[in-house]
């Protein structure tokens, strides 16, 4: 059963290919508990799902802007810190990820790369690594990522798979290399948090990360 993740909370979901299969063309953004078409979830005029509360002019859809288009589009957020994206279209398939070193709302450091065939969770997890990459040990700054799985997986789950021999009473360990890469860089830079973003809600330099992890998209960065 095809794979997606929810841009909101960056949760896998499966979707049936019979469902696919009826609506050709459509990619599944949104897990069952952020639908649309859920109660109580807000809604743009047009049928569009907007996040309530977000910046303005944010939205929840890929919008795949370039890196101007981005600048020009969103201002606020945080203006210091790391920034990371991963995309895959359809999930898996090909797909890319991005990362921005921010400091007083200037860029200093940006990096993009791409797969042929990937998915979102590892295309989420290699902008970490890339991330991380990028910054010296003695570095004290936020890296932020909008994948709550992430974050959890560094933070909570994997030093507790670490322990039991890389192992997990639920099964196989999924991306496991890219997990391990990750969590030794960041325990290289033990004066780096790693937090969650909220994805397209106007955070500005969120956005420009996920412009950075499309431009295999499109033909304009």
């Amino acid at each position: 059963m095809p794979t997606f993740q929810c841009s909101v909370c960056s949760t896998d979901f499966d979707v049936p290919q019979s469902a696919l299969d009826k609506y050709p063309g459509w990619q599944p953004k949104f897990c069952r508990d952020h639908s649309p078409k859920k109660k109580g979830t807000p809604k743009k005029k047009g049928g569009g799902l907007r996040r309530g509360g977000a910046g303005r002019g944010a939205s929840l859809r890929e919008e795949n802007l370039t890196l101007a288009q981005v600048l020009a589009k969103y201002t606020e957020g945080p203006s210091m810190g790391v920034f990371t994206d991963g995309s895959s279209i359809p999930n898996p398939g090909p797909g890319g990820w991005g990362a921005v070193w921010v400091e007083d709302g200037e860029v200093r450091q940006a990096l993009h790369g791409s797969a042929e065939h990937t998915t979102n969770n590892r295309m989420e997890l290699q902008a970490l690594i890339e991330a991380f990459k990028m910054l010296p040990e003695d570095a004290a700054v936020t890296v932020f990522t909008d994948s709550r799985l992430c974050v959890d997986t560094i933070t909570k789950w994997a030093p507790a798979w670490e322990k039991r021999g890389w192992t997990k009473k639920s099964g196989e360990i999924k991306n496991l290399e890219l997990v391990q890469e990750l969590l030794a860089l960041y325990r290289a830079h033990p004066d780096c948090a790693l937090e969650w973003i909220a994805a397209h809600s106007g955070n500005r330099w969120n956005e420009y990360a996920d412009s950075l992890a499309t431009a295999w998209n499109r033909s304009e960065l």
